[in-house]
């Protein structure tokens, strides 16, 4: 065990710690706008139907009942504009980070292989690729990559952190790269139902995929859409030549979505108007934080999508992390999503009303 987990790197929230403690301290409580975990609550509809199958005894298949890979089907179509998507194309999974962490082990990724990711990105990608033994580099623009023994390529748009959104002709032009080079595509989509400034595509989309799905994954999620990141409910998409054997491998592993949860989704995906209502109050909170956020010295770049401000006053991200600390305001800092962030802290959407209200008084 102490080889593999000496592969990894220190895990990056435990650093902050001791900025948690100082923002506790303040005499109105903390704000803590770091993790991102949402904190509204789950619609109704998908409550009712969690609960309307709890008396599962059996135990869930891993490729989920036919009612979830149509749910699955339906919404890639309805709001991707995905075409001829059929349950060969879907696969089910634990929640979104437990796929990115071990799709390169699944790949069968080892030693020689490489891993390619943005240089601003969610951690884990780097993580899945140092349990492979993979290795991996990080790219601002991937068509600049030496496509010599890249095995899988990360796209992540919406992007976490800073929110930055990949348009149709660029999303185009790196899929026909990626495919004259062999290289798999898995585009992390997980927040694109979070445009404010942007409308994102996902590389579904037969204009961007010229309608086939050959070389293409999608990672979809309900954690941020749903509220649902306590049920640990996501989604993979695309070429069945990937999920098949992916499919086959997870069954071996027992790597299944409880049968409650499967029937939440279904009742999730199935649902649009939760979504829009969620939509408004993140909105809202955006409008808010943006504003109290410029109001106190920062400027924000990109955040045109996702549930985060990449926010910066040009100063060591710790520096700044301290200083929000001492307003009882945690935030996460830049550098935990790569060096280039070192000036730039993540400040996440996802608290209450009144805390986000606390938030804007005290910046002011």
């Amino acid at each position: 065990m102490s080889a593999v987990s000496d592969r990894l790197p220190t895990f990056p929230w435990d650093k902050l710690e001791p900025y948690k403690k100082t923002a506790a301290a303040h005499p109105d409580g903390i704000v803590d706008l770091s993790v991102g975990t949402p904190v509204d609550p789950v619609p109704e509809l998908v409550q009712k139907a969690l609960i309307d199958a709890a008396d599962s005894p059996g135990y869930p298949t891993v490729w989920g009942t036919p009612a979830l890979r149509d749910a699955i089907c339906g919404w890639l179509e309805r709001r991707l504009g995905a075409r001829e998507v059929t349950h060969r194309h879907v696969l089910p999974v634990v929640g979104s980070k437990e796929l990115v962490a071990w799709l390169p082990t699944q790949l069968g990724l080892g030693p020689g292989d490489r891993v390619a990711y943005p240089r601003l990105a969610y951690p884990t990608y780097e993580v899945g690729a140092r349990l492979a033994r993979a290795k991996y580099e990080t790219y601002d623009d991937p068509r600049d990559l030496d496509p010599a023994g890249l095995k899988l390529l990360w796209l992540n748009s919406p992007s976490n952190p800073t929110g930055k959104v990949l348009g149709k002709e660029e999303l185009t032009e790196i899929v026909a790269w990626a495919r004259a080079h062999g290289v798999l595509v898995v585009s992390d989509e997980c927040y694109l139902e979070l445009g404010w400034e942007a409308d994102p595509v996902s590389v579904l989309h037969p204009d961007v995929n010229g309608g086939s799905y050959d070389g293409i994954v999608v990672v979809h999620s309900l954690s941020k859409r749903s509220n649902l990141a306590g049920y640990r409910a996501a989604f993979i998409a695309g070429d069945p030549a990937v999920l098949g054997p992916l499919l086959e491998i997870r069954k071996h592993g027992g790597m299944m979505t409880s049968a409650p949860t499967q029937a939440a989704v279904v009742a999730a995906l199935g649902d649009d108007a939760h979504v829009h209502e969620q939509r408004a109050r993140y909105a809202a909170r955006r409008e808010a934080l943006r504003s109290a956020l410029l109001s106190h010295g920062f400027r924000i770049e990109h955040s045109e999508a996702s549930l985060y401000l990449w926010a910066t006053r040009d100063e060591p991200c710790w520096t700044t992390v301290a200083h929000l600390a001492d307003l009882g305001i945690l935030v996460a800092p830049g550098d935990f999503y790569g060096p280039a962030g070192d000036t730039f802290v993540r400040v996440a959407l996802t608290a209450t009303d009144e805390r986000i209200a606390a938030a804007v008084a005290r910046l002011r």
